[in-house]
């Protein structure tokens, strides 16, 4: 059983930066595709950014040059560096680890983030 918590979430201004930590325990974290979601109210939950075991990266073409999705096995962490902060942006942002096969999926509580003047 994989245990995950998420960090870092804030208010910001417009155009500001929050980085989002995702802590893993109880697992081989190397081994697992990490990836960054949000549900803002009344939507559904969908895909921010993902990073790979192999350290391959995807975006969602709306944070596509503002957000930057890392990870360091060593510390079993992955992280969401998010610049230039629209209020559109404003949500819950939810860790996911995953694993290509029969494996379960596990998700963390998730981070209140809030862009707003």
């Amino acid at each position: 059983q994989v245990h995950i918590v998420e960090s870092g979430g804030g208010l910001v201004q417009p155009g500001g930066s929050l980085r989002l930590s995702c802590a893993a325990s109880g697992g081989s974290f190397s081994i697992f595709d990490m990836s960054w979601y949000r549900q803002a109210p009344g939507k559904q939950r969908e895909l921010v950014a993902t990073i790979t075991t192999t350290m391959n990266t995807n975006y969602a073409d709306y944070v596509k040059g503002r957000f930057t999705i890392s990870r360091d096995n060593a510390k079993n962490t992955a992280y969401l560096q998010m610049n230039s902060l629209k209020p559109e942006d404003t949500a819950v942002y939810y860790c996911r680890a995953y694993r290509i096969g029969p494996f379960p999926v596990f998700w963390g509580q998730g981070t209140q983030v809030t862009v707003s003047s």
